[in-house]
């Protein structure tokens, strides 16, 4: 299985913060899985962490390559799958995974409950 974290996945898990379901804890954990991060999730963690809103203990990028995360780039088909997308969800960061998670054939990890409108696999991240 090919997962996609959502910014609030990849936080907890390297955080270590318990907020992970087990189902969703053990998923990343799979070796037989890939874990993805978007580079939009990256870009949402640097705008938080340049306006004070979020710390990052360290490099994210480092962390990510340690866990063995795979970066996935945003590309124009991305941006362009998300004009259709129905707007259940105006957050352009969520919206932007929906689409990749769509493009890609990934499955999207997620707490997000607006995101279960769409047609994307997910997998409950609580």
């Amino acid at each position: 299985m090919r997962l996609l974290l959502d910014t609030h996945v990849l936080l907890w898990w390297l955080s270590g913060s318990g907020d992970l379901a087990e189902s969703a804890e053990n998923a990343i954990a799979e070796a037989e899985n890939d874990s993805v991060v978007s580079v939009a999730t990256m870009w949402e963690i640097s705008i938080k962490q340049s306006t004070g809103k979020l710390k990052v203990d360290g490099d994210l990028r480092q962390h990510m390559r340690d866990q063995y995360f795979q970066e996935l780039p945003v590309v124009g088909d991305h941006a362009v799958a998300v004009r259709d997308l129905p707007l259940h969800h105006k957050d352009p960061f969520d919206r932007l995974l929906i689409a990749q998670a769509r493009c890609e054939g990934l499955t999207l990890v997620t707490a997000d409950k607006a995101i279960s409108a769409y047609d994307v696999p997910i997998l409950p991240a609580r």
